[in-house]
C-alpha cells in the first residue's frame, strides 16, 4: 500500500472582483484536483459542518479549500443579508484562483445559503461538474418572516433598514438593498439553466427546522442530473450526522471523479 502523503495545511488569500481580499485554508490531501467548501448564513470557514468535511475529504486524500465570504470570518468586506449572486462571484475568484495555479476544481460544495451560492454558480458558470447542496433554500422568499418579522417590508421600506436583535443585543444589520436582492433572487428559474451533465447532490435533514426537508425535493424534480438524499432525523447542521453526512458527499465525490476518468480514458 502506498503510504498516505501528509496533509498540509496553508492560509490562502485571495482578492475577489471588488477587491476585497477573502481568506480560505487549503488542505493539501494528496490530489491536484481540489473540493471547494463555502458555509451557510452568518457563518465562517470554521463552521463544524465545513471543518469536518474537509477532515473527511483529507481520509479520502481528496484536497480541498474552505473559506470565508467577503462580510465573513475573516474576509474583507462588510456583511450583508442577501447578496447570493456576489457570493456566487466570490466563488467565481476562488476557482479562477485555482485554475490560474493549475489546479482544477472537482466539486463545489455549500452549506444552507451556501448551498444555493453553489447552485447559482453552477447555473452561471458552466465548468464544474460535480455540485454538492447541503440544506439549501429552494423558495428565498421564505424563511424571512421568523428572523424580520411579520411587518418587515413594511418597516424596511420606512428606515431603509432593520436591525436585528437576539435577547436584546444587536446582531446585524438587514438594508432594503440586501432584502431585495434576496427577494429577486429565484432558484427555480437558476436551476433550470443547470447543464445536464453537471451532478448534483443534495442532503437535507428531514429534521430540518430551518429549511424544510420538502425544498429538497422540489430541487430534484427541476435539477436534471439530480440526485437526493434525506437524513432521517438530522437538523439543519446536521450536527448528530455528522459522520453519515461526510459519507454521502465524499463518496458522490469519489463516485464522479471515477467516472470522469473512466470518460478520460
Amino acid at each position: 500500500m502506498a503510504p498516505t502523503p501528509a496533509v498540509e495545511q496553508h492560509r490562502v488569500t485571495i482578492p475577489n472582483k471588488h477587491g476585497e481580499k477573502l481568506v480560505g485554508i487549503l488542505h493539501e490531501s494528496g490530489s491536484r484536483e481540489i473540493v471547494i467548501l463555502c458555509h451557510g448564513f452568518r457563518s465562517s470557514k470554521e463552521a463544524n459542518v465545513i471543518v469536518n468535511l474537509a477532515a473527511s475529504l483529507e481520509n479520502a486524500r481528496l484536497s480541498s479549500f474552505r473559506f470565508d465570504f467577503s462580510g465573513n470570518g475573516e474576509s474583507d468586506g462588510s456583511f450583508q443579508y442577501g447578496y447570493y449572486r456576489r457570493e456566487a462571484e466570490d466563488l467565481r475568484a476562488v476557482i479562477q484562483h485555482f485554475h490560474e495555479s493549475n489546479r482544477g476544481v472537482s466539486a463545489i460544495v455549500g452549506h444552507s445559503k451556501g448551498g444555493d451560492v453553489v447552485l447559482l454558480y453552477a447555473s452561471k458558470y458552466h465548468d464544474i461538474k460535480t455540485v454538492v447542496n447541503l440544506s439549501g433554500r429552494y423558495d428565498l422568499k421564505a424563511g424571512i418572516e421568523e428572523r424580520l418579522g411579520k411587518d418587515h417590508l413594511e418597516r424596511i421600506k420606512k428606515d431603509g433598514f432593520i436591525d436585528v436583535e437576539r435577547s436584546g443585543n444587536f446582531e446585524y444589520r438587514v438594508t432594503l438593498e440586501s432584502l431585495m436582492d434576496r427577494l429577486d433572487t429565484n432558484m427555480h428559474e437558476a436551476c433550470l439553466q443547470i447543464d445536464e451533465e453537471c451532478r448534483v447532490l443534495t442532503v437535507h435533514g428531514s429534521s430540518d427546522k430551518v429549511v424544510p426537508a420538502e425544498d429538497a425535493s422540489k430541487f430534484a424534480k427541476i435539477i436534471p442530473n439530480h440526485k437526493l438524499h434525506i437524513i432521517e432525523k438530522a437538523n439543519h447542521s446536521f450536527t448528530d450526522h455528522q459522520d453519515e453526512l461526510s459519507s454521502v458527499v465524499v463518496n458522490f465525490i469519489k463516485e464522479t471523479l471515477h467516472k470522469d476518468r473512466g470518460t478520460a480514458n
